[in-house]
């Protein structure tokens, strides 16, 4: 699945939800809306189809990349992918702090792909995964993420925050 498609699911969605939803369309409400989509689309299902095609696409995933095939690091990419796919989709049940954590885990991994297709088209490569899209995209999910955790940290005062009964296994 293409980048701009995943990104433009994330940002619809979003817009459906707050449309269908019969809460107020509180500054609170869209902000954490939209976060969520972002963690849940963009980083949740968009790593998973990274995930999966790094996994079992390797050779074409890397042909579309620009990369040669049979590569280990295919496999690699699409395990970390996996996990952050995973970290995404879990938003939808864990909150506060766990969302702040696959923000910045999925965001740092997102952005420095993209310092990456910055490095691999000065050196020529051009291929459509590497430039154009994929490699936009991969600054603005991040970027938007940061910045609408930021927004809900300011309008909740809860983003960062783990209450000690949210991470306890055993009550005292």
């Amino acid at each position: 699945m293409t980048p701009i498609i995943i990104l433009a699911l994330t940002i619809i969605g979003a817009l459906i939800h707050l449309f269908i939803s019969k809460q107020p369309r509180t500054s609170r409400r869209v902000v954490e809306v939209f976060l969520l989509y972002f963690l849940v689309i963009a980083f949740g299902l968009g790593s998973l189809f990274g995930a999966f095609g790094h996994i079992f696409y390797a050779d074409q995933v890397a042909k579309d990349i620009g990369w040669p095939a049979g590569s280990p690091f295919q496999f690699e990419v699409g395990a970390a992918n996996l996990g952050i796919g995973i970290a995404g989709i879990l938003c939808i049940w864990f909150r506060r702090g766990f969302w702040a954590s696959t923000a910045i885990t999925a965001g740092t991994f997102y952005f420095l792909d993209g310092i990456g297709h910055i490095r691999e088209t000065q050196a020529g490569d051009h291929a459509a995964y590497n430039a154009g899209a994929t490699l936009y995209v991969d600054f603005i999910i991040p970027i938007v993420t940061w910045g609408l955790l930021l927004a809900y940290h300011r309008i909740t005062g809860r983003a960062f925050v783990v209450e000690s009964e949210d991470i306890a296994l055993v009550r005292v």
